[in-house]
């Protein structure tokens, strides 16, 4: 399934963008034409940006009730042919937890922004927090995968919402960008480029929508309207939908493979960035908002002649084991800061032989870089 170059709907150039304006016209570039949504502090501006662009551009735009209406219309939209996405934060995100579960399982491409607020509960709407990491992996009950994605710039909010939907498509999972309120409300200029690259998922009349023997483990997808006999359902199925709930065999089948789609895919799905780790003894491990200040503070240091370096994650899910350990092999401490109380440094644990430090904070503001830069003396 090759890629194709579209053109954007925005004139090329440069654009003074909110985060969350900048998603808004990430995933109009990636051909989003559908949105449900509920307004929800901090991502409303995601949604307002949504309502106003997408019927200029012959797209669908709709309130619904609550988020897991919205989620379901989502994945409704997405079997019509669309593609299709919503925006959240914290509370909005626990709705939808069950009917994620469902996308998983049936394959269903979309798109989640969740622009995460200070938790747990109602907490602080409009204070920042990362405490919904955990979550977006393991949120439903069962065996599966979704990606998620962190951005840490307006920019990125727009290429790595582009990118979300570019993998959905591609490997029919639904794909999560874990925003931050800071970015979200964050403004910067972005650049708009003149085409970009996209994804669609695949097609193949009569072929069976729940099961192939290609070696990507993503099957076709038809739409509802194309003339196939489509069955979508959450039980056990069948290579066809047909369901299997008694099957122990199609049971195992299904789950492995929607399981391993993503997770023997992940060379062409995880992103990360290092930042002076060739010859640091002591690395940061970040990501997001968190990220841009520690790589400040790990320049500040490195002048000082501190053999400091930074591995910035990217992407989340599926969890950058690799590179993780090939870092932990390197450098005597791994130093994790993280808006939350060690969601991230948990997992790296798992990973690491080296000693990993945690700095959480669940204040509702961002960790200054004097935090950062006090603790890091500290370490080293």
């Amino acid at each position: 399934m090759p890629s194709r170059l579209a053109k954007t709907p925005l004139k090329k150039g440069s654009y003074y963008f909110s985060g969350n304006e900048a998603a808004a016209e990430g995933a109009l570039a990636a051909g989003c034409r559908f949105y449900a949504g509920y307004p929800i502090t901090p991502s409303s501006e995601l949604m307002e940006r949504m309502a106003y662009r997408l019927p200029r551009l012959g797209g669908v735009f709709i309130q619904m009730e609550d988020e897991i209406a919205s989620i379901s219309s989502v994945i409704g939209a997405s079997w019509a042919g669309a593609k299709a996405m919503t925006a959240t934060a914290g509370p909005g995100f626990s709705l939808m937890q069950e009917t994620i579960g469902y996308a998983a399982f049936t394959e269903t491409p979309c798109v989640i922004v969740d622009v995460q607020r200070a938790g747990p509960c109602t907490g602080q709407a409009t204070r920042v927090g990362s405490g919904d990491i955990m979550q977006a992996k393991w949120g439903s009950h069962g065996d599966y995968q979704v990606i998620a994605l962190s951005p840490w710039s307006c920019q990125e909010m727009y290429d790595l919402t582009l990118r979300a939907f570019n993998l959905s498509e591609r490997f029919r999972v639904p794909t999560i960008v874990l925003a931050e309120e800071a970015i979200g409300h964050l403004r910067e200029t972005i650049t708009v480029p003149d085409k970009v690259e996209l994804w669609d998922r695949k097609k193949r009349p009569g072929a069976a929508p729940f099961g192939t023997d290609e070696e990507d483990g993503v099957p076709p997808m038809p739409a509802f309207g194309e003339g196939e006999r489509l069955a979508v359902t959450g039980s056990t199925h069948d290579a066809f939908g047909f369901r299997k709930t008694d099957d122990p065999h199609a049971h195992a089948l299904l789950v492995e493979r929607i399981n391993g789609k993503v997770l023997r895919n992940r060379g062409l799905i995880v992103e990360t960035e290092s930042y002076f780790t060739e010859d640091a003894d002591l690395a940061v491990l970040a990501y997001g908002f968190t990220a841009r200040t520690s790589l400040y503070v790990v320049k500040s240091l490195r002048r000082e002649g501190l053999r400091i370096g930074l591995l910035r994650l990217k992407t989340l899910w599926p969890f950058p084991e690799e590179e993780v350990k090939s870092l932990c092999q390197a450098v005597r401490k791994v130093f994790v800061p993280e808006m939350n109380l060690g969601q991230v440094a948990g997992e790296v644990r798992k990973y690491c032989s080296c000693e990993v430090l945690s700095l959480g904070q669940t204040n509702g503001e961002v960790i200054r870089p004097e935090r950062i830069e006090e603790a890091l003396r500290r370490i080293y």
